[in-house]
């Protein structure tokens, strides 16, 4: 199946070309286009809207054949240009998910020829209801981002008091009084961290985030995080141990950023470790091969590899001596709120893990999960040396695609 994207927008690509991969039973091609070399005997072309773009007057505007993907802002507009012509609309800023629902609908329709016709008057009446529903789940998001910003305001002032009251120039306190109001105030601390965190991932598809990196030492971001962590692991009498091996090359990052990653996958492993039970952490220069999916031991080499196996990367695995995730569930546990309904569900509702995938995003680094001998472990890595701009990281884009397509 030929599927052309017309738009300037690379992330827009490397992502369907990530989704369409996940379609089981189906051959795609998925091109980069402009608008105006755009070829109109594809299977299916995705337009990344915008009121400057150029629509050919002659095309089809099939639902089956064309999928808009238009701000909400920009509907009225794109509704003129389309006139009375039924379309097949995606709003931006659009989840992973509801851009595979789309795209997967738009690929099998076209590999189901003999039941088009029966599914066309259905599929245009659902193509309005889905467009609201779109609208409110829209609606929804911002309301919650509103919520959830002005809950951070006195979450902070809390935790604020807590501290001041625990400095005693109010008057002095006893010891349980301070053990109080030191669990009171770690209570405060892990609510506000998610409402941050609900807060970047309301927002996060509607501004594009960018992390300040500085050269930073990551073994004070774990300090920190242990610190952070601390009363939860005693609580339940957990040993952690950590061995990290200091960077050969320095790494650029958000010392905050990675800091917060490091509290939610630590807090989480807390979360599903037993009583007494133990955490391994372990951080190592890692040589990285950014075409491999799942990073892990060095693969065979061919001509598109490097010759050097040297670190170009810093790795952090955590591994808890909790059950180990389902294996179907593995990939689920870093999306935005989503769970897999289990009673020990990793995921947390697809806050935590989802925030540290997005960080690590900004981060040009990579974050996922596996099981081991000795339990779930869950792993990232970030790239060492100083970052690229965006025009360099364009072009290496532009030069994988071309040695992959040359394979």
């Amino acid at each position: 199946m030929d599927i052309k994207l017309i738009s300037q927008d690379a992330e827009l690509h490397k992502l369907c070309r990530e989704v369409l991969a996940e379609i089981e039973g189906t051959s795609c091609t998925l091109s980069l286009v402009q608008a105006q070399d755009t070829d109109h005997t594809a299977d299916l072309c995705i337009w990344d809207y915008s009121p400057k773009i150029s629509i050919p007057g002659h095309i089809s505007w099939s639902p089956a054949k064309h999928l808009f993907l238009v701000h909400r802002e920009d509907v009225a507009g794109f509704r003129s240009r389309a006139e009375a012509h039924d379309t097949n609309i995606l709003l931006k800023p659009f989840t992973r998910v509801t851009l595979a629902a789309f795209l997967g609908m738009s690929v099998s329709s076209r590999s189901a020829v003999s039941l088009r016709a029966d599914r066309d008057a259905m599929l245009q009446c659902l193509i309005q209801t889905n467009l609201r529903l779109q609208e409110y789940d829209q609606d929804r998001t911002n309301f919650l981002a509103r919520a959830v910003h002005d809950f951070r305001a006195p979450l902070t002032a809390l935790s604020g008091y807590c501290g001041l009251l625990l400095a005693e120039p109010l008057g002095s306190l006893n010891e349980n009084q301070k053990e109080v109001l030191r669990r009171m105030q770690h209570s405060t601390g892990r609510l506000s961290r998610l409402a941050s965190a609900m807060f970047q991932l309301s927002i996060g598809r509607q501004v594009k985030q960018h992390a300040t990196r500085q050269e930073g030492d990551i073994r004070t971001c774990f300090d920190q995080a242990l610190h952070e962590i601390a009363p939860f692991a005693d609580e339940k009498r957990i040993t952690i141990a950590v061995q990290l091996e200091p960077c050969e090359e320095p790494l650029y990052l958000d010392a905050g950023q990675i800091e917060q990653v490091l509290i939610n996958i630590l807090d989480n492993a807390c979360k599903f470790t037993p009583r007494t039970g133990l955490i391994e952490i372990r951080g190592y220069p890692f040589f990285w091969e950014r075409r491999v999916e799942q990073p892990g031991p060095a693969l065979p080499m061919d001509r598109r590899q490097s010759i050097s196996l040297e670190p170009n990367s810093y790795r952090v695995d955590i591994r808890d001596s909790g059950a180990p995730i389902p294996h179907e569930h593995i990939e689920c546990i870093f999306e935005e709120y989503t769970s897999y309904g289990a009673g020990r569900d990793r995921s947390g509702g697809g806050l935590g893990l989802a925030i540290c995938r997005s960080i690590i995003n900004q981060h040009e680094g990579r974050v996922w999960a596996e099981n081991t001998d000795t339990g779930p472990m869950i792993c990232f890595i970030l790239p060492s040396g100083r970052g690229v701009s965006e025009a360099e990281i364009a072009i290496r884009k532009e030069k994988s695609l071309e040695i992959c397509a040359e394979g």
